[in-house]
């Protein structure tokens, strides 16, 4: 709206200055046409009419001008016989002050509006500066260095703006000004300086000029109030804190509107300039209907730039720039990637861009019924996608529990929870692992990778000749979360419910494929590519375990946990998988027996008897997925859950 203000008191200072210049013209002809007098005046008669038909886009204020120079006008058609010897009069007492007008007060707004242009640039290159600050690799010296730049460029384009528009409001008074007093001293000089003048000029005449006078005089009264006024509030711009003009100031506790169906401001948008470059564009959204428009400087209006019915929006991480998102259309394809100045502003616009999608505007109440699906949400569960952070509900650790065969049987007191008892309400959710950058290096240069065919490596030999047993299986990440039980597998199934209803309510697709190594000691998920292990865990620590009872590809298993700071945790993992879920279990049931086999020889060779082992005679031979019938499914298949 500002911008847009502003471009319409450009216009009529643009205006304003074109006819002041035509307005001189008129009167330097006067000045100086002593042969042409009559045609001068008439000309200037004409001139002053012409106020009347310019096309001002403020024009407000203006009737009192208008009619004064109508009536001005008359009088010049009366005089234009008697201009013959005024000269030097005009000279002092009509061109001067409309020079003067000229060349202090429009080329003072011209002068301003380069330096608001000059500050509004070098704020956009402090904002840019700002925008590629790394998130990962973060400095603090040079971000809040940065930080100070953007701040004294705002403060520079503030102060500049403000000085801007008090020229811009200040011309609407000296405009009105300008325009009577150069005729005042015409007219008074007329007065004087003709011996005529007593007999053209009565005391209506007189009258008038005097009221003309103090409507000028009234009118500088104004200005100067108006110009205190913009005095004062440049002195409390001055006087304000600089965390006003720091973008993120309260990136700790930002006060988030997640109810939003309307939103505006500035973002950076990345284009597409290359095969792998691209540039970003800093420009103005704002949300219209179901639609986001873009509307870049000197525009008259906005454009569209995607239909947001229907379609998803998430956080990317994108060439190492913070707060950034991106909106996929409903068909898959990915839109735009955008990039937001705060975190505020970034979660306010996933928020309202999700309510949009929804449709949530086409309703008769559109602010109750986006509030209404927040709550719906956050009573289910409290989501968060794979850029954030995973928090932890640490609890004391619960007894292990008793295993006979490939079935959990919880103990005879443990009875069906609550599931805020199982889960906390408000536990946020991890829908990817990601295996950290210095874990990732390490296993590239001298890690082990884990053969999933059985066949040992050099650099695996001793692990895996321990190893009474390696069974791999393929699986798809849905999530993890934090739990507060794992007393009973109903905490499996409630931490299911929650991942599966977050996937939905955020539009969650995406899964990472890993092969879960169940051997005796461990499981371990490797990527299928690289063949690195992603994350391992200690089978004792694996405390539960289940597949759902109606999908039975879905699997799941609570990890206990001790923290470095003596506590202990309690997550819940939940996976798709290729073959049964049950298969998993008993092969994970098979690895917890061996391990207490191990305490007694002569179990453990009783249970080496009952299962059939490989030919080399060193791990147990499970059933073979490939010849089941949960078979590596083709590609694109589509995942049941």
């Amino acid at each position: 709206k500002t911008r847009s203000l502003l471009s319409v008191f450009e216009e009529d200072a643009g205006t304003l200055t074109e006819y002041t210049n035509q307005l001189l013209q008129a009167m330097q002809r006067v000045y100086g046409a002593q042969n042409e007098m009559c045609l001068a005046t008439q000309q200037l008669s004409k001139q002053l009419l012409a106020y009347e038909k310019q096309h001002f886009a403020l024009g407000k204020g203006d009737e009192e001008v208008i009619s004064t120079l109508h009536y001005f006008s008359k009088v010049v058609d009366e005089l234009n016989i008697l201009h013959s010897e005024l000269a030097k009069q005009l000279a002092d007492t009509m061109v001067l002050p409309i020079i003067q007008f000229r060349e202090k007060d429009l080329t003072e707004v011209s002068t301003l509006k380069d330096l608001f242009g000059l500050a509004s640039n070098e704020h956009d290159v402090s904002m840019a500066k700002y925008s590629r600050l790394p998130k990962r690799k973060e400095n603090e010296k040079l971000k809040a260095e940065v930080a100070k730049e953007v701040a004294n460029a705002r403060r520079k384009q503030h102060l500049s703006s403000l000085q801007y528009y008090c020229a811009l409001n200040a011309l609407q008074y000296r405009k009105r000004v300008a325009m009577m007093e150069p005729m005042l001293g015409y007219t008074r000089g007329q007065i004087n300086f003709f011996k005529k003048g007593a007999e053209m000029f009565s005391k209506r005449m007189d009258s008038f000029l005097s009221s003309v006078s103090d409507m000028v005089q009234s009118i500088q009264g104004e200005l100067d109030a108006e110009a205190e006024k913009m005095r004062v509030s440049q002195q409390d711009l001055i006087a304000v804190n600089e965390s006003v003009y720091t973008p993120d100031s309260d990136v700790t506790s930002p006060a988030i509107n997640r109810n939003l169906i309307q939103k505006a401001g500035y973002l950076n948008l990345r284009n597409k300039t290359g095969l792998v470059t691209t540039t970003w564009e800093r420009l103005y959204f704002f949300t219209q209907g179901g639609n986001l428009m873009c509307q870049p400087r000197g525009a008259v209006a906005g454009g569209l730039i995607q239909d947001l019915d229907n379609c998803s929006v998430m956080a990317v991480d994108c060439e190492d720039r913070r707060y950034c998102f991106q909106i996929t259309t409903p068909t898959g394809k990915v839109g735009i990637t955008l990039q937001a100045e705060s975190k505020k502003e970034y979660e306010e616009w996933i928020c309202a861009i999700n309510n949009i999608s929804r449709q949530i505007y086409l309703t008769d109440n559109p602010e109750a019924a986006a509030i209404k699906l927040n709550q719906t949400a956050l009573q289910a569960v409290t989501p968060i996608t794979s850029f954030g952070k995973k928090h932890e509900v640490r609890h004391p650790s619960q007894n292990v529990k008793n295993m006979e065969n490939d079935k959990i049987i919880p103990s005879e007191s443990a009875s069906i929870q609550d599931s805020t008892q199982l889960i906390a309400p408000g536990t946020p959710i991890q829908f990817d692992i990601v295996l950290p950058a210095m874990e990732f290096l390490d296993q590239n240069r001298g890690g082990r990778r884990a053969n999933p065919f059985g066949e040992s490596e050099d650099s695996s030999k001793d692990e895996e000749e321990d190893s009474l047993l390696q069974q791999m299986f393929i699986v798809r990440f849905l999530g993890s979360m934090a739990v507060q039980s794992d007393a009973t597998s109903e905490v499996i199934y409630e931490a299911m419910r929650q991942v599966l209803a977050a996937r939905a309510i955020h539009n969650i697709f995406r899964m990472t494929e890993s092969h879960l190594m169940v051997t005796s000691k461990n499981l371990r998920l490797i990527d299928p590519q690289t063949q690195v292990t992603r994350t391992s865990f200690d089978l004792p620590t694996v405390t539960q375990f289940a597949a759902h009872q109606d999908n039975r590809r879905l699997i799941g298993f609570v990890v206990h946990l001790s923290e470095p700071v003596g506590e202990e945790s309690m997550s819940a993992y939940v996976f798709e998988s290729n073959t049964e879920g049950e298969k998993i279990c008993y092969a994970i049931s098979l690895g917890k027996e061996i391990i207490e086999a191990k305490k007694d020889p002569e179990a453990l060779a009783q249970l080496m008897k009952s299962v059939p082992l490989t030919n080399d005679g060193k791990f147990l031979l499970l059933n073979d997925e490939s010849e089941e019938d949960g078979a590596i499914r083709e590609e694109g298949e589509e995942s049941e859950a």
